[in-house]
C-alpha cells in the first residue's frame, strides 16, 4: 500500500527538522562545499557532521562528490534553496507579527507604582 502524500510530506520536514541539517542546505544553497568548509561554517564535530550529511543524502536532498580526497557535497534540486527562502519569509511575518504584539502589551502595561 502506498504511503498517502502527507504522510510523505511529513517525512521530507522531519528530515528538516534539524538545526545542524538546516544550516548544510542553506550554505549548499549558495554553492557546493567541501566537508572541511562545511565544518568551519557550521561549528560541530566532524562525526555529527557526517551523521547530519548522511541523513540528507539517504533522503535525497543532497549528493557527494569526491576529487581525490576531497569530498564536496551539492543540492540535489535548486527547490531546496526555494523552499529555505520562502521559510525565511514566514519566518520573517511571523515574528514581526510577534515584534508588534510585544510592542502592543508593553504599551498596555501600567508603569509599576
Amino acid at each position: 500500500m502506498k504511503a498517502p502524500l502527507y504522510q510523505l510530506k511529513a517525512e521530507f520536514f522531519k528530515t528538516l527538522g534539524h538545526p545542524v541539517r538546516i544550516r548544510v542546505l542553506e550554505l549548499l544553497s549558495e554553492r557546493d562545499h567541501a566537508v572541511s568548509e562545511m565544518l568551519a561554517e557550521v561549528d560541530v564535530e566532524a562525526a555529527h557532521l557526517s551523521q547530519q550529511l548522511a541523513v540528507l543524502r539517504r533522503s535525497n536532498l543532497v549528493v557527494a562528490r569526491r576529487e581525490g580526497s576531497t569530498v564536496s557535497y551539492s543540492l540535489t534540486s535548486p527547490e531546496v534553496a526555494d523552499l529555505l527562502a520562502v521559510a525565511r519569509t514566514i519566518l520573517s511575518g511571523v515574528l514581526a507579527g510577534q515584534a508588534e504584539l510585544l510592542a502592543d502589551l508593553h504599551a498596555a502595561t501600567p508603569p509599576p507604582s
